[in-house]
């Protein structure tokens, strides 16, 4: 017993001085930031991502470095970071937006259908770790409902029980779909950015094969597939191609 407390001691005392150490430098990132050494912020703020830390306000305040220092492509890049672990967050997609207008390429989005862009919308109001505690206390007060029903003696609460818990089940069972649409969103490393200068999108995984078009430093693509060194690519509006793996970093 007395071993076990030692060793639990021991690792509760380096799990407190690790996030003591970790305000510490996030609150010296903040300042150099704040004074306008963006150099010394970023070296910080990528000193918690290789402690193995990583959050949506991270990310956020790294873009917002990247940002100030004209570095637009990669302000980009850690604005989508941000926006996957946090996609309801107002900052995030401002700062986004503004970012994007400083790119070279402007591209008009495929319009969805309107039960997708419902979809989706509604699966990117909140993270994955709230859509997953909404559906748990939803799951857990149909639970309580059902008992009430099971209990009671009393007709109007038996009905009551009865179709409150109906409502709050599938209610619950949604918030379960969409934190595992977050949570795969998450995993699946399907969309990057670009950071060539200039990247010519080919017709097939061949420096000889047809050009079809150009896309710039900065620009948001769907990964469709990879052979090799290519990946095939998706843009907003619907074109495909193949491009060099070298060209982008994914989000």
């Amino acid at each position: 017993m007395k071993k076990l407390f030692v060793i639990f001691s021991f690792l509760f005392l380096t799990v407190n001085l690790f996030a003591m150490d970790y305000r510490l430098t996030i609150t010296k990132a903040n300042k150099a930031y704040s004074d306008g050494l963006y150099t010394n912020a970023l070296e910080l703020y990528r000193q918690i991502l290789k402690d193995g830390y990583e959050s949506a306000d991270l990310y956020y305040n790294i873009g917002n470095v990247f940002y100030k220092m004209n570095d637009f492509t990669s302000a980009i890049l850690f604005y989508e970071r941000a926006k996957k672990l946090n996609p309801g967050n107002e900052d995030i997609e401002y700062n986004l937006k503004v970012a994007n207008s400083k790119i070279a390429d402007k591209i008009e989005p495929i319009p969805d259908l309107f039960y997708r862009r419902w979809y989706t919308s509604m699966t990117r109001q909140f993270s994955v770790d709230t859509w997953a505690k909404a559906g748990i206390i939803g799951f857990a007060l149909t639970l309580v409902l059902a008992a009430f029903y099971v209990i009671s003696r009393v007709l109007f609460i038996r009905k009551l029980g009865f179709w409150l818990g109906i409502i709050l089940f599938f209610l619950s069972l949604f918030c379960f779909l969409f934190a595992y649409q977050d949570f795969r969103n998450l995993k699946n490393q399907t969309e990057a950015i670009i950071f060539a200068p200039t990247v010519t999108i080919k017709s097939s995984p061949d420096d000889k094969s047809i050009d079809l078009f150009v896309l710039h430093e900065g620009t948001k693509v769907q990964l469709m597939d990879q052979i090799g060194n290519w990946f095939e690519i998706k843009i907003a509006n619907g074109s495909i191609g193949w491009l060099p793996s070298s060209s982008i970093e994914r989000i």
